[in-house]
């Protein structure tokens, strides 16, 4: 179910109404919340419902006997985590291992063909829609435990946590210490957040982001911080659902439909104007697409009374790649940080450089089994581990000005820092967003030999991908605008505004509104 279809506006007023009628009954509340949750996946497909269960069950029951061990804490978190990842692959990569092996068997004379052997089912197993998303939240689940960050949660809560509406089909990544103290909030009655416990800092000089890390702890905790009630997050709620619809409806579907999609499915009739102009268009889009996304499943949160962690601040804004890092998609970067660079060793253990490029290589291939993913990885790698060699170079040859952090920066200097960081990320979009290589190629050659015949583009998607770029300097300004006016005015004319912006904005979009991109990994 899409958030940008009517029958999804019957089913949120529907689910929020009921929400609003049970309030005086936190149980009832989280047990509509579960029933709504399935009821939304299963939209997506009836057959997908018994795997979300059946990792929820898993991971409920490998929770508890982590928990309960001591001795072999770590086997098991190893083996729970080895179970999340085959479900993964076995649905996401199953058909690439095949034809990768039956390539190697070809290597050696062998014209055995496996498809013959194995069942059919195997062959044609349907990608479950968020699959990658709430196995990685089941991962950090584990993983919290086993540190002992995170107490052993009841299978009805763990349930709410992996199928979480909002959250379920493209992010944003939660943690456990980002979802279960609200759930104990409500269910205490209290307007407040309980943090699971004090901060303790681990600190390791990462060379992907190069700040300290807080992690939190699991139980035990006096900490609170007071938020405010639904009435009072009603504006932000509101202004999140207009900036993601105009940023998905309006922005990321014209380019998509008038630039981009024509210019990647057929590089070689495109002039290599027209094709900068598609990569241009589709580093706008993917912004504007996955961060309206975000920016609609923020708001809807909110107005079940629950807050989801930031996943974007201004990417395209970067100076270079770790800070780029900083703000494209927060929740998987510090997921991937987390869980695999650290564990790897991060920068305390073994070689970083080693460390650093396969994590990265491990986030592309987290989006699916192709060379291009691959190579999107790997680009990313090696320009942070470039970044990184710099940062190295300073502090070796310029200790003083590190030590004192005085290195200030010209003007000129964040400009070209941005310019060269805006341009990388731009181009290694072309493997995520091209069909094979041979095509991502195609457009590169047309961009680096200059001057290629072909067709035009439409003017149009100038001014749209300016937009895209100015949202990254003025859209924070213009929410917190948008939030303050709206909170000026009674709720009926905060949800009459919203409602005419909406028309509003749907009117200006085309008539059939594209899947969110990231609703395929």
């Amino acid at each position: 179910m899409n958030f940008v279809t009517f029958e999804f506006l019957l089913f949120f007023l529907t689910t929020l109404t009921l929400w609003l009628l049970f309030a005086p009954f936190a149980r009832l509340r989280l047990a509509l919340l579960l029933v709504c949750n399935l009821f939304f996946y299963s939209t997506a497909g009836r057959h997908y419902l018994p795997l979300l269960l059946g990792v929820g069950l898993f991971n409920w029951l490998m929770g508890k006997i982590i928990a309960k061990s001591s001795r072999w804490r770590k086997v098991w978190l190893f083996l729970g985590i080895c179970t999340n990842i085959f479900i993964l692959g076995l649905f996401k990569y199953s058909e690439f291992f095949i034809l990768e092996a039956q390539v190697f068997l070809s290597s050696f004379g062998i014209s055995l063909r496996l498809d013959t052997f194995l069942p059919e089912a195997l062959l044609e197993l349907p990608f479950p829609i968020g699959l990658s998303f709430y196995v990685f939240q089941a991962i950090a689940y584990l993983a919290e435990i086993a540190s002992k960050r995170q107490r052993p949660e009841s299978f009805f809560k763990v349930l709410l946590y992996l199928s979480f509406f909002p959250t379920i089909l493209a992010g944003p990544i939660m943690r456990p210490w980002q979802f279960f103290p609200q759930i104990r909030s409500l269910l205490a009655g209290q307007k407040i957040i309980a943090l699971p416990g004090k901060p303790t800092r681990i600190q390791d000089e990462s060379p992907l982001w190069d700040q300290e890390k807080e992690i939190i702890h699991g139980e035990n905790s006096q900490n609170t911080l007071p938020i405010q009630g639904v009435a009072e997050q009603i504006p932000k709620a509101l202004a999140f659902i207009v900036s993601g619809l105009f940023k998905k409806v309006v922005l990321a579907s014209f380019l998509s439909e008038h630039v981009v999609r024509d210019v990647f499915q057929g590089p070689e009739a495109y002039s290599s104007l027209a094709v900068l102009t598609a990569v241009y268009g589709y580093a706008v889009q993917i912004f504007c697409d996955f961060s309206g996304y975000t920016d609609l499943a923020l708001g809807l949160a909110l107005l079940l009374g629950f807050s989801l962690p930031q996943n974007f601040n201004a990417p395209y804004l970067a100076c270079n790649l770790q800070d780029f890092w900083r703000r494209w998609h927060i929740t998987l970067s510090t997921w991937l940080r987390d869980y695999v660079y650290i564990p790897l060793g991060g920068s305390r253990q073994g070689n970083r450089y080693v460390n650093l490029a396969l994590t990265m290589i491990l986030g592309g291939l987290w989006h699916g089994a192709h060379a291009r993913f691959l190579v999107w990885g790997a680009l990313h790698g090696f320009g942070l581990i470039c970044v990184h060699g710099v940062h190295q170079c300073k502090s070796r040859f310029f200790p003083k000005d590190q030590k004192n952090g005085s290195s200030q920066k010209s003007w000129l200097g964040g400009f070209l820092g941005w310019l060269v960081t805006f341009h990388f990320v731009s181009l290694a979009w072309v493997f995520f967003r091209a069909e094979d290589m041979d095509k991502a190629l195609e457009i590169l050659h047309r961009l680096f030999v200059w001057n290629q015949p072909g067709q035009g583009f439409l003017l149009l998607a100038l001014p749209a991908i300016g937009c895209g770029l100015l949202l990254q300097i003025m859209g924070r300004f213009i929410f917190t605008w948008f939030v303050h006016a709206q909170a000026r005015l009674p709720v009926i004319f905060q949800a009459l505004t919203t409602a005419l912006l909406t028309s509003m904005i749907f009117r200006m979009g085309p008539d059939g509104v594209l899947p969110f991109i990231y609703f395929q990994f």
